[in-house]
């Protein structure tokens, strides 16, 4: 028996020794540092109003300057989502929420690396733009301007001519989809800003818990009352995930036991223990629910009343980390997330790579939480992951956004030899407004500009595209919009991810890498 023991033990050392090899020589070939830099670019590039003077995207100019006068409020401001110029609500408000927890789990890692301030202007880019949207305690404007017009126009923002129609809900028309998003991304920067900015934070919690009461009080999808919105942000989860992943940011963020009993007693109503979930995005954020909850459990911050429930809580986190690890071995054939030949999480076509960039970032946190209390996900049909498997495969997933892939290619925009060129993206494509201030109108940008197959004269520097399909392959084509088009939500959880790895990776070297215990690190 002694023998078999210490087989087994050798058994393990070799297989994290291998697995730590290759870890030491992913990093060896990117640099991640630069890759948090240029993703923090990439919100400039889509800043939408009166740009700041230290704006250091230079093709960039003022836009949007009128937006919400016709309503009578002041709307300017926010982030343009894509490649396009409609300001939604529901993505930006995701947006800001996924850089917030990407500061809470690896703000002293984006410090460190020198651009914490960066990140801090990031996202109060979007919340002193949320703050301007909450007009009344139970108003929010949830959209400026109209997909249906815009995506008929091909133009720079500084030249829009398209309608800047704002959209709003309310009581007699409601979205708590849409307010409670907003009411978790001011919650999580709230905490983000309770040192440095207190007075703000403080101001931030104001309107999440106002936010917050609103959605719940007034239950309705957003896109029941904002039709102009279905075709392209459309709530398919509907609004439950956001009411228990609004109230899990409140509790975060106040320590009131109140928003956890909230959790917990709507947890089969609303899903949060009952959706098996494998994916995790803007719309569906069942899988960050269950995986904030289970860190409340796995951390003990609860009260003996709330265990059995957060209990349920984290199996369902661990059926979406299994799922995405392919160790699921019950529940059928959806029970696990597909991968592509060269090792990519894949969900959908449209846009896959905002499920791999935010799996990384939810697997990642995973395995921070597991680490901390030794433990061992569980799968369905028996079966698991430890905090070390776990975090191998985030980090696989992020270092194939970086060019670990069968075509070599970078799908972090400016980063590396290789990246795409033709990135579907209006400003992007068209000569600088500083460059040539002669307006370009709606169809002219077709003409001159859409159908160009050159690259495009200005470089999206950190944008991630929706990337490849389910074999890898990709076609760099502005008019290939599913692959080329990039969007906020794709990149938000990498800023964290980045300086995270930037940090391991300056640990690692030939003598460490050798070593299962680096390896298998929690001190992230």
């Amino acid at each position: 028996m002694r023998w078999r023991r210490v087989g087994e033990f050798v058994a393990v050392v070799v297989v994290v020794t291998a697995l730590v090899d290759a870890v030491a020589a992913a990093a060896a070939r990117h640099d991640y540092e630069e890759a948090l830099r240029k993703s923090l670019l990439y919100f400039e590039a889509q800043r939408s109003g009166r740009l700041p003077h230290g704006q250091r995207v230079a093709w960039r100019d003022h836009s949007g300057l009128t937006d919400g006068l016709e309503q009578g409020v002041d709307l300017v401001g926010g982030y343009y989502d894509a490649g396009d110029h409609v300001k939604f609500g529901l993505p930006m408000a995701f947006t800001v929420t996924m850089l917030s927890w990407s500061l809470l789990e690896y703000g002293a890692d984006v410090a460190a690396a020198g651009e914490l301030p960066h990140a801090l202007e990031a996202i109060k880019w979007g919340t002193d733009y949320f703050i301007k949207a909450h007009t009344k305690p139970h108003e929010l404007w949830a959209e400026v301007g109209d997909g249906d017009t815009d995506h008929y126009c091909w133009q720079r923002p500084e030249d829009m001519t398209t309608s800047r129609q704002a959209y709003k809900v309310d009581r007699d028309r409601p979205g708590s989809d849409v307010a409670g998003e907003t009411a978790a991304a001011m919650a999580a920067a709230s905490i983000v800003f309770r040192d440095s900015n207190p007075h703000y934070a403080h101001l931030l919690l104001h309107h999440a818990q106002q936010l917050f009461e609103f959605a719940d009080t007034y239950r309705g999808k957003y896109d029941s009352s904002i039709a102009e919105v279905k075709s392209y942000y459309a709530s398919v989860s509907g609004y439950h995930d956001e009411l228990l992943w609004a109230a899990l940011w409140l509790h975060r963020a106040t320590g009131r036991a109140a928003y956890l009993d909230y959790v917990v007693d709507n947890a089969g109503e609303f899903g949060g223990t009952g959706w098996a979930i494998t994916e995790f995005s803007w719309d569906v954020k069942y899988a960050g629910v269950q995986i904030l909850a289970a860190r409340l459990l796995m951390r003990g911050e609860h009260e003996e009343r709330h265990r059995e429930t957060l209990e349920r809580y984290r199996e369902k986190a661990e059926h979406y980390v299994c799922a995405c690890m392919g160790r699921n071995a019950a529940g059928g054939a959806d029970a696990n997330v597909e991968r592509s030949p060269g090792g990519m999480l894949y969900v959908r076509q449209w846009n896959n790579m905002q499920y791999v960039t935010n799996a990384a970032f939810l697997l990642s946190a995973y395995s921070d939480y597991l680490a901390g209390v030794g433990g061992v996900a569980s799968c369905a049909g028996g079966g698991g992951a430890d905090a070390g498997e776990v975090f191998a495969l985030a980090r696989s997933q992020v270092d194939y956004v970086l060019g670990s892939n069968p075509r070599g290619i970078s799908y972090l925009v400016g980063y590396g030899e290789r990246f795409p060129a033709r990135v579907h993206h209006r400003a992007a494509s068209i000569v600088p407004y500083k460059d040539s201030k002669e307006f370009i109108g709606c169809a002219q940008g077709f003409d001159d500009w859409f159908g160009r197959r050159g690259a495009n004269p200005n470089v999206v520097v950190g944008a991630i595209v929706g990337g490849p399909d389910r074999r890898d392959r990709f076609r760099d084509d502005r008019e290939n919009y599913m692959q080329t088009e990039a969007c906020t939500y794709n990149t938000a959880p990498m800023v964290g991810m980045f300086a995270m790895l930037n940090r391991l990776s300056r640990h690692e070297s030939p003598s460490t890498a050798n070593s299962p215990e680096m390896g298998l690190s929690v001190n992230r």
